[in-house]
């Protein structure tokens, strides 16, 4: 019979030894050495992209939202280029000249921890791992006590076991290559995830031997070095596979591509948007959604975008660092790139905004129009086949169809001025330097080169000639 109150004392120790972890400073470790030549690729393993970004500068930002006192990359293969990648992280970079192996990748680090830190070990190409679960496991670390992060796998080939006893107690991993027939019927794997005391580990770091199977030094061993000096093994059992998923081949690399995805999509219905099909968007980078947003098939968010209340977005667009107002509305096949747009805006479809683009609110941007760098006040439209580019549009201007502003001449770029209320009529070519006064008409097929007074008509076509007589070239017949 239990004694009263010894299930407070397990939960008062608990609470011991995570405050304990806590008070130790962090030092977070990604090895980030491999070659990944099952990629089949000049690109660094780590450097491969999910969604739109290098598989390491995930687990980087995942580190990084623990607040770590120390973040070490240990970097090998494709090195310079690597470090380049990540020129302004807050990491140090530890050469492994020679790859052999986790535990030899973490002996070449080991000089640069602090014995009264507590080494959180990662790895740059397990890109899903969740801060929550980290935090969960840095809570079961302590001065006497290991952390280690495991995964029930339905086929756990490639993996190493791990080895409990019968009370469940962890005692050892075995690697795949070293496994009997009984250990390799063990589900239960190793994610190669620790958290350890620095003191220790690097005791443990220079114990370890390369008498196995692959000849390699294998970070694994320490496991059963601390269970010998009887420093305690705290498993946590990660909450899906899905989130300690390797990236070795492009294959692996589709799949956890789709498993973000899906993550993505499941946050956004979430949070009330609307999905028309949440297997096809792709979310590669950060996006920030009012209420009652609708998001159509095949769309594509780079960088930073905002979507305000009720802003709807049709099929087949892409759209990197833009922002939304409410009620506007972007229709489909439209490609929009760092520009804002403010509410009840009507955009597209297959229309192109360009960067430093900004549209005031009411704003429609029709079918074909291409809008680069320009201010478009509150009202204006432009329907149809017009390019507006290096422009200032005041308000309820009307552009007419095959507008273009004419902004460059070869080297510099020149802007146009359209006063509120204008009106320009279909066919008309813009030469930049130019104003068209508030209130203003320019005729149909007009080229206009010179300033135009507010409220009048302004025309600037060419006599129009007609040749009696002449005759269209004709092909030879053969």
């Amino acid at each position: 019979m239990k004694r009263p109150g010894k299930p407070k004392m397990r939960a008062a120790a608990k609470r011991g030894a995570a405050a304990a972890a806590a008070s130790r400073p962090l030092a977070a470790v990604i090895l980030a050495a491999g070659q990944g030549k099952r990629m089949h690729s000049d690109l660094p393993k780590v450097l491969q992209p999910l969604a739109g970004r290098p598989l390491l500068a995930h687990v980087i930002a995942t580190a990084a939202g623990l607040k770590p006192a120390a973040m070490h990359v240990v970097y090998g293969h494709g090195g310079e280029r690597v470090r380049a990648a990540f020129a302004d992280s807050p990491v140090s970079w530890v050469l492994q000249a020679e790859q052999l192996g986790t535990g030899h990748a973490l002996q070449q680090v080991a000089p640069q921890l602090r014995d009264d830190q507590l080494v959180l070990v990662l790895y740059g190409d397990v890109p899903l791992i969740r801060n929550a679960t980290l935090s969960a496991l840095l809570a079961l670390a302590g001065s006497d006590s290991v952390a280690l992060l495991t995964v029930m796998l339905e086929d756990p080939t490639g993996y190493g076991r791990v080895i409990r006893d019968a009370r469940g107690r962890v005692r050892r991993i075995v690697e795949q290559k070293d496994a009997g027939a009984r250990e390799l019927r063990v589900r239960e794997c190793n994610t190669g995830v620790l958290a350890a005391p620095a003191g220790r580990l690097k005791s443990w770091l220079a114990r370890l031997k390369n008498d196995n199977a692959q000849r390699e030094f294998y970070l694994t061993d320490v496991i059963a070095m601390a269970v010998r000096e009887g420093v305690r093994v705290q498993p946590l059992i990660a909450p899906t596979a899905t989130e300690v998923l390797g990236v070795n081949d492009k294959q692996q690399l589709a799949e956890v591509e789709a498993a973000y995805r899906r993550e993505q999509a499941l946050a956004l219905m979430r949070a009330g948007v609307t999905l028309i099909d949440p297997a096809r968007l792709d979310v590669r980078g950060t996006l920030e959604v009012g209420r009652d947003v609708e998001i159509d098939v095949n769309v594509v968010f780079e960088g930073r975008v905002k979507l305000a209340d009720r802003v709807r977005i049709g099929a087949n667009c892409f759209i990197r660092d833009a922002e939304f107002g409410a009620d506007t509305r972007v229709f489909a096949n439209c490609v929009i790139d760092g520009a804002v747009a403010g509410p009840r805006c009507s955009i597209g479809p297959f229309a192109r905004i360009r960067p430093s683009s900004v549209l005031a609110d009411g704003v429609h941007i029709g079918n074909f129009v291409e809008v680069k760098n320009t201010q478009v006040g509150q009202g204006s439209k432009a329907n149809h086949l017009t390019y507006l580019g290096d422009s200032i549009v005041g308000s309820g201007v009307n552009v007419g169809a095959g507008t273009v502003t004419c902004n460059y001449d070869g080297v510099n770029k020149s802007t146009t001025h359209i006063g509120d209320g204008a009106f320009i009529g279909s066919g008309s070519m813009l030469v930049a330097p130019v104003r068209i006064g508030a209130g203003a008409t320019i005729g149909a097929g007009s080229t206009i080169t010179q300033d135009t007074p507010d409220h009048q008509l302004t025309l600037g076509r060419a006599r129009q000639v007609s040749v009696p007589g002449w005759q269209r070239p004709r092909k030879r017949q053969s």
